[in-house]
């Protein structure tokens, strides 16, 4: 029997994906939910289950395709269902059938169900398959898939390299060889490269200049004194009780601005232009931008304000690592009300971000730098950083953004004022 595979809704009203590379071959045998190709949304990368077990009869996309939802992606044969037997079978039975859980549709990124309702496991990438009786053999001349590590399949995706075009012999596709692969441009000009814009940065780019044009961004600065919460991180690295938890100024910053959006909770709002309202929750999803070498991601912690410190700072370590392990899920990237941005890593003291869509600010932390500065009178090498805001002039005034800003400024300065803030 022949069954088609449709690209599925990712969900979060995504309505196409970019294939970055086939996990499996014209004519291999495929197991149930074992891994078929790698997509990528404008949310992040995910895997995409076969929710069959049979043989790939026809991949109907390349690396690099933009494919809608609901469009073929792979043509199945499944087994023992092409051939007629040769005689014609004794009557027999209609056959009772399956519960649904056992034949149950698999959802991206889940198992499918046993009988007794539990995920069976995902067979293993490469793991070898029982191949059906009437699975079609691998044809004459067939090439196998090259091989490649993760970092050169991502490197090859930015620069637009179909690493099935690359003739390397049995050996792994190598860095240098998807260097070497990138066309000219075409003047014939060797030293231009020539790099598509596909996957996040595209999104981005589209999402940046959406926002730029949709909300009327204006910003404010202060630069601060943040010896006080220099020493108090010092304290608390030497604090056994809290060893294998790394508190930085971030979390310090992340902390400050939940307890800063509970007195101006406009900062957290968004601006729905179709209903005419201004939506304000009543929770805190922290949004973090991170670099990372397919581009610029903002996942968010989910309910920020009601984590301690501790709890921020794990947080934010691991949708960083997520981030940058590019296992980002769609939700991870949905939903956010607020994002910082730490432009201090880059050793920049501070920029005008640009807001992420649909949220009406987003605040950027500068390096910290040791430099002289007034303290009580005198002049004293003190901890300084400055903290940019832009926000949406739509949902906030000049005097709010300053109130905002200040309060975040205040915990810095001096971290107790944190007792003072609800």
């Amino acid at each position: 029997m022949i069954q088609e595979f449709r690209l599925p809704d990712l969900g979060e009203g995504l309505t196409d994906a970019e294939l970055v590379q086939w996990l499996v071959a014209e004519g291999e045998a495929v197991a149930l939910n074992q891994a078929l190709a790698e997509v990528e949304t404008a949310k992040a990368v995910v895997e995409l289950p076969s929710p069959f077990a049979g043989a790939v009869q026809r991949l109907h996309a390349a690396a690099g395709d933009t494919i809608e939802v609901g469009a073929p992606l792979v043509t199945f044969t499944l087994a023992g269902a092409d051939a007629a037997p040769p005689t014609p079978p004794a009557p027999q039975a209609e056959p009772e059938p399956e519960p649904p859980a056992a034949r149950q549709a698999t959802l991206v990124g889940y198992g499918a169900l046993d009988r007794a309702g539990r995920p069976r496991r995902r067979a293993r990438r490469g793991a070898p398959v029982e191949s059906p009786p009437s699975m079609p053999p691998r044809r004459e001349g067939e090439r196998e898939r090259p091989r490649s590590s993760p970092p050169v399949r991502r490197l090859a995706k930015t620069l637009g390299v179909d690493l099935e075009s690359l003739e390397v012999g049995e050996r792994p596709i190598t860095r240098a060889d998807v260097e070497a692969a990138v066309r000219p441009a075409p003047a014939g000009d060797p030293r231009v490269t020539r790099i598509p814009i596909r996957g996040v940065r595209k999104h981005t780019a589209a999402a940046m200049v959406r926002s730029a044009f949709t909300a009327p961004h204006a910003a404010t600065f202060v630069t601060i004194d943040v010896t006080e919460t220099q020493r108090l991180l010092e304290e608390l690295a030497r604090d056994r009780a809290l060893q294998g938890h790394r508190i930085g100024i971030l979390a310090v910053v992340a902390k400050a601005v939940c307890l800063a959006l509970g007195r101006t909770p406009v900062l957290g709002s968004r601006w729905d232009e179709a209903a005419g309202e201004i939506v304000q929750p009543s929770y805190v999803n922290l949004g973090v931008a991170v670099a990372t070498d397919r581009g610029l991601v903002v996942p968010n912690v989910p309910d920020a304000d009601g984590l301690s410190l501790v709890g921020l700072a794990d947080a934010l370590a691991e949708v960083v690592t997520t981030a940058r392990a590019g296992a980002l899920t769609p939700a991870q990237l949905s939903g956010g009300t607020f994002t910082i941005t730490n432009v201090g890593v880059f050793g920049v003291d501070g920029g005008v971000p640009i807001l992420n869509p649909g949220e009406a600010g987003i605040l950027a932390v500068g390096a910290v730098r040791r430099q002289p500065w007034e303290h009580e009178g005198a002049v004293a090498l003190r901890d300084v950083v400055t903290l940019s805001l832009s926000f949406d002039h739509r949902l906030a005034d000049g005097a709010e953004a300053a109130g905002f800003l200040m309060d975040v400024a205040g915990v810095l300065r001096a971290p107790g004022r944190a007792m003072l803030l609800r």
